[in-house]
């Protein structure tokens, strides 16, 4: 069944619409997800952010259909979730946060085994690609293998039907700093053959690498979606300017976003919130050395939001 029929007046339909899910445990008092509204644009990188306990696996959960919501609706690329699960998830490829294989099975045996599953053939060039680009071993029973190399078939299994929606729970976990960058590799590739990607990492690094939106979830609730550069900007900005000549810091002290944090008789190091344009024209006056600029990184934006329960991170 589609819910969601917006490609009837020419819109693209999301790759996962979420409309107040939510989900609640038994009789718990405190919501695991409290109602949630999300749109996940088709052909985007979205990242999926929080600490441990936040809430992220089980959304994931509810939008497989893994787990039911205790209420709301969720759609991946038009199908409902619940009424129509096994149509939802015909072209989802899914990496769990805790990935568990066949353990007398090499993962060979696991790829031809779900191929046979697929409505559509796989093609084995294209499976041969991802296991030379991660280096997997595809002939050893699982069971013998290290988490890095279980988690490596993992992606193979999760790519290689080329599927319209990739969902990742931590799909990096394990991974040597070499295979992490290719596997960022293979997400731009899907990126660049119009798919969607939802990912959920603690990587920050990679999730500002690759992402084009993130969703920052904190004891349950969604608090913010949007575009990684426009969450820098509403952080604090860093400079360090170093002039020529001596500089009163009370100047730079007056302007109403700009605060001086540190100041010698010819160096200033200044914070900036929001525009920076009157910081720099009033720089401009003066004879300037050098200037060093911070530009605020993801983990930054991150902190902002679990700055007063920061034990909340593992």
């Amino acid at each position: 069944m589609i819910l969601n029929q917006s490609s009837a007046s020419g819109k693209q339909l999301p790759a996962i619409q979420a409309v107040g899910l939510s989900k609640t445990y038994g009789r718990s008092p405190k919501a695991a997800v409290e109602p949630m509204c999300l749109e996940v644009y088709q052909g985007e990188i979205f990242g999926f952010l929080g600490p441990n306990g936040a809430g992220k696996t089980t959304t994931i959960k509810m939008l497989l259909d893994l787990i039911k919501p205790t209420s709301g609706q969720a759609v991946i690329l038009g199908y409902d979730c619940q009424k129509s699960s096994v149509k939802s998830r015909e072209k989802v490829g899914y990496i769990p946060g805790e990935l568990r294989l066949y353990p007398n099975y090499s993962g060979n045996k696991i790829a031809d085994l779900l191929m046979s599953t697929k409505p559509e053939p796989v093609s084995s060039e294209y499976v041969s690609y991802l296991c030379e680009k991660l280096n997997v071993e595809m002939d050893t029973p699982t069971a013998r293998l290290s988490l890095g190399n279980r988690q490596k078939i993992g992606l193979v299994l999760a790519l290689m039907a080329k599927p319209s929606l990739l969902i990742l729970d931590e799909p990096t976990l394990g991974l040597d700093p070499i295979i992490q960058n290719q596997v960022l590799e293979l997400l731009r590739e899907v990126k660049d053959d119009g798919r969607t990607v939802f990912l959920s990492s603690h990587v920050l690094p990679e999730v500002e690498q690759i992402c084009d939106r993130i969703g920052i979830i904190r004891s349950g609730h969604l608090v913010a979606v949007e575009e990684i550069q426009a969450m820098q900007k509403k952080l604090l900005k860093h400079l360090r300017v170093t002039f020529s000549e001596s500089v009163d810091s009370r100047v730079f002290d007056a302007l109403p976003n700009a605060n001086v944090t540190e100041s010698t008789d010819k160096t200033l190091s200044i914070t900036i919130s929001g525009n920076i344009d009157q910081v720099i024209k009033l720089i401009s006056k003066y004879k300037v050395e050098s200037l060093e600029s911070g530009q605020p990184s993801l983990e930054n934006v991150f902190m902002s939001y679990y700055q007063d329960n920061l034990k909340e991170f593992v």
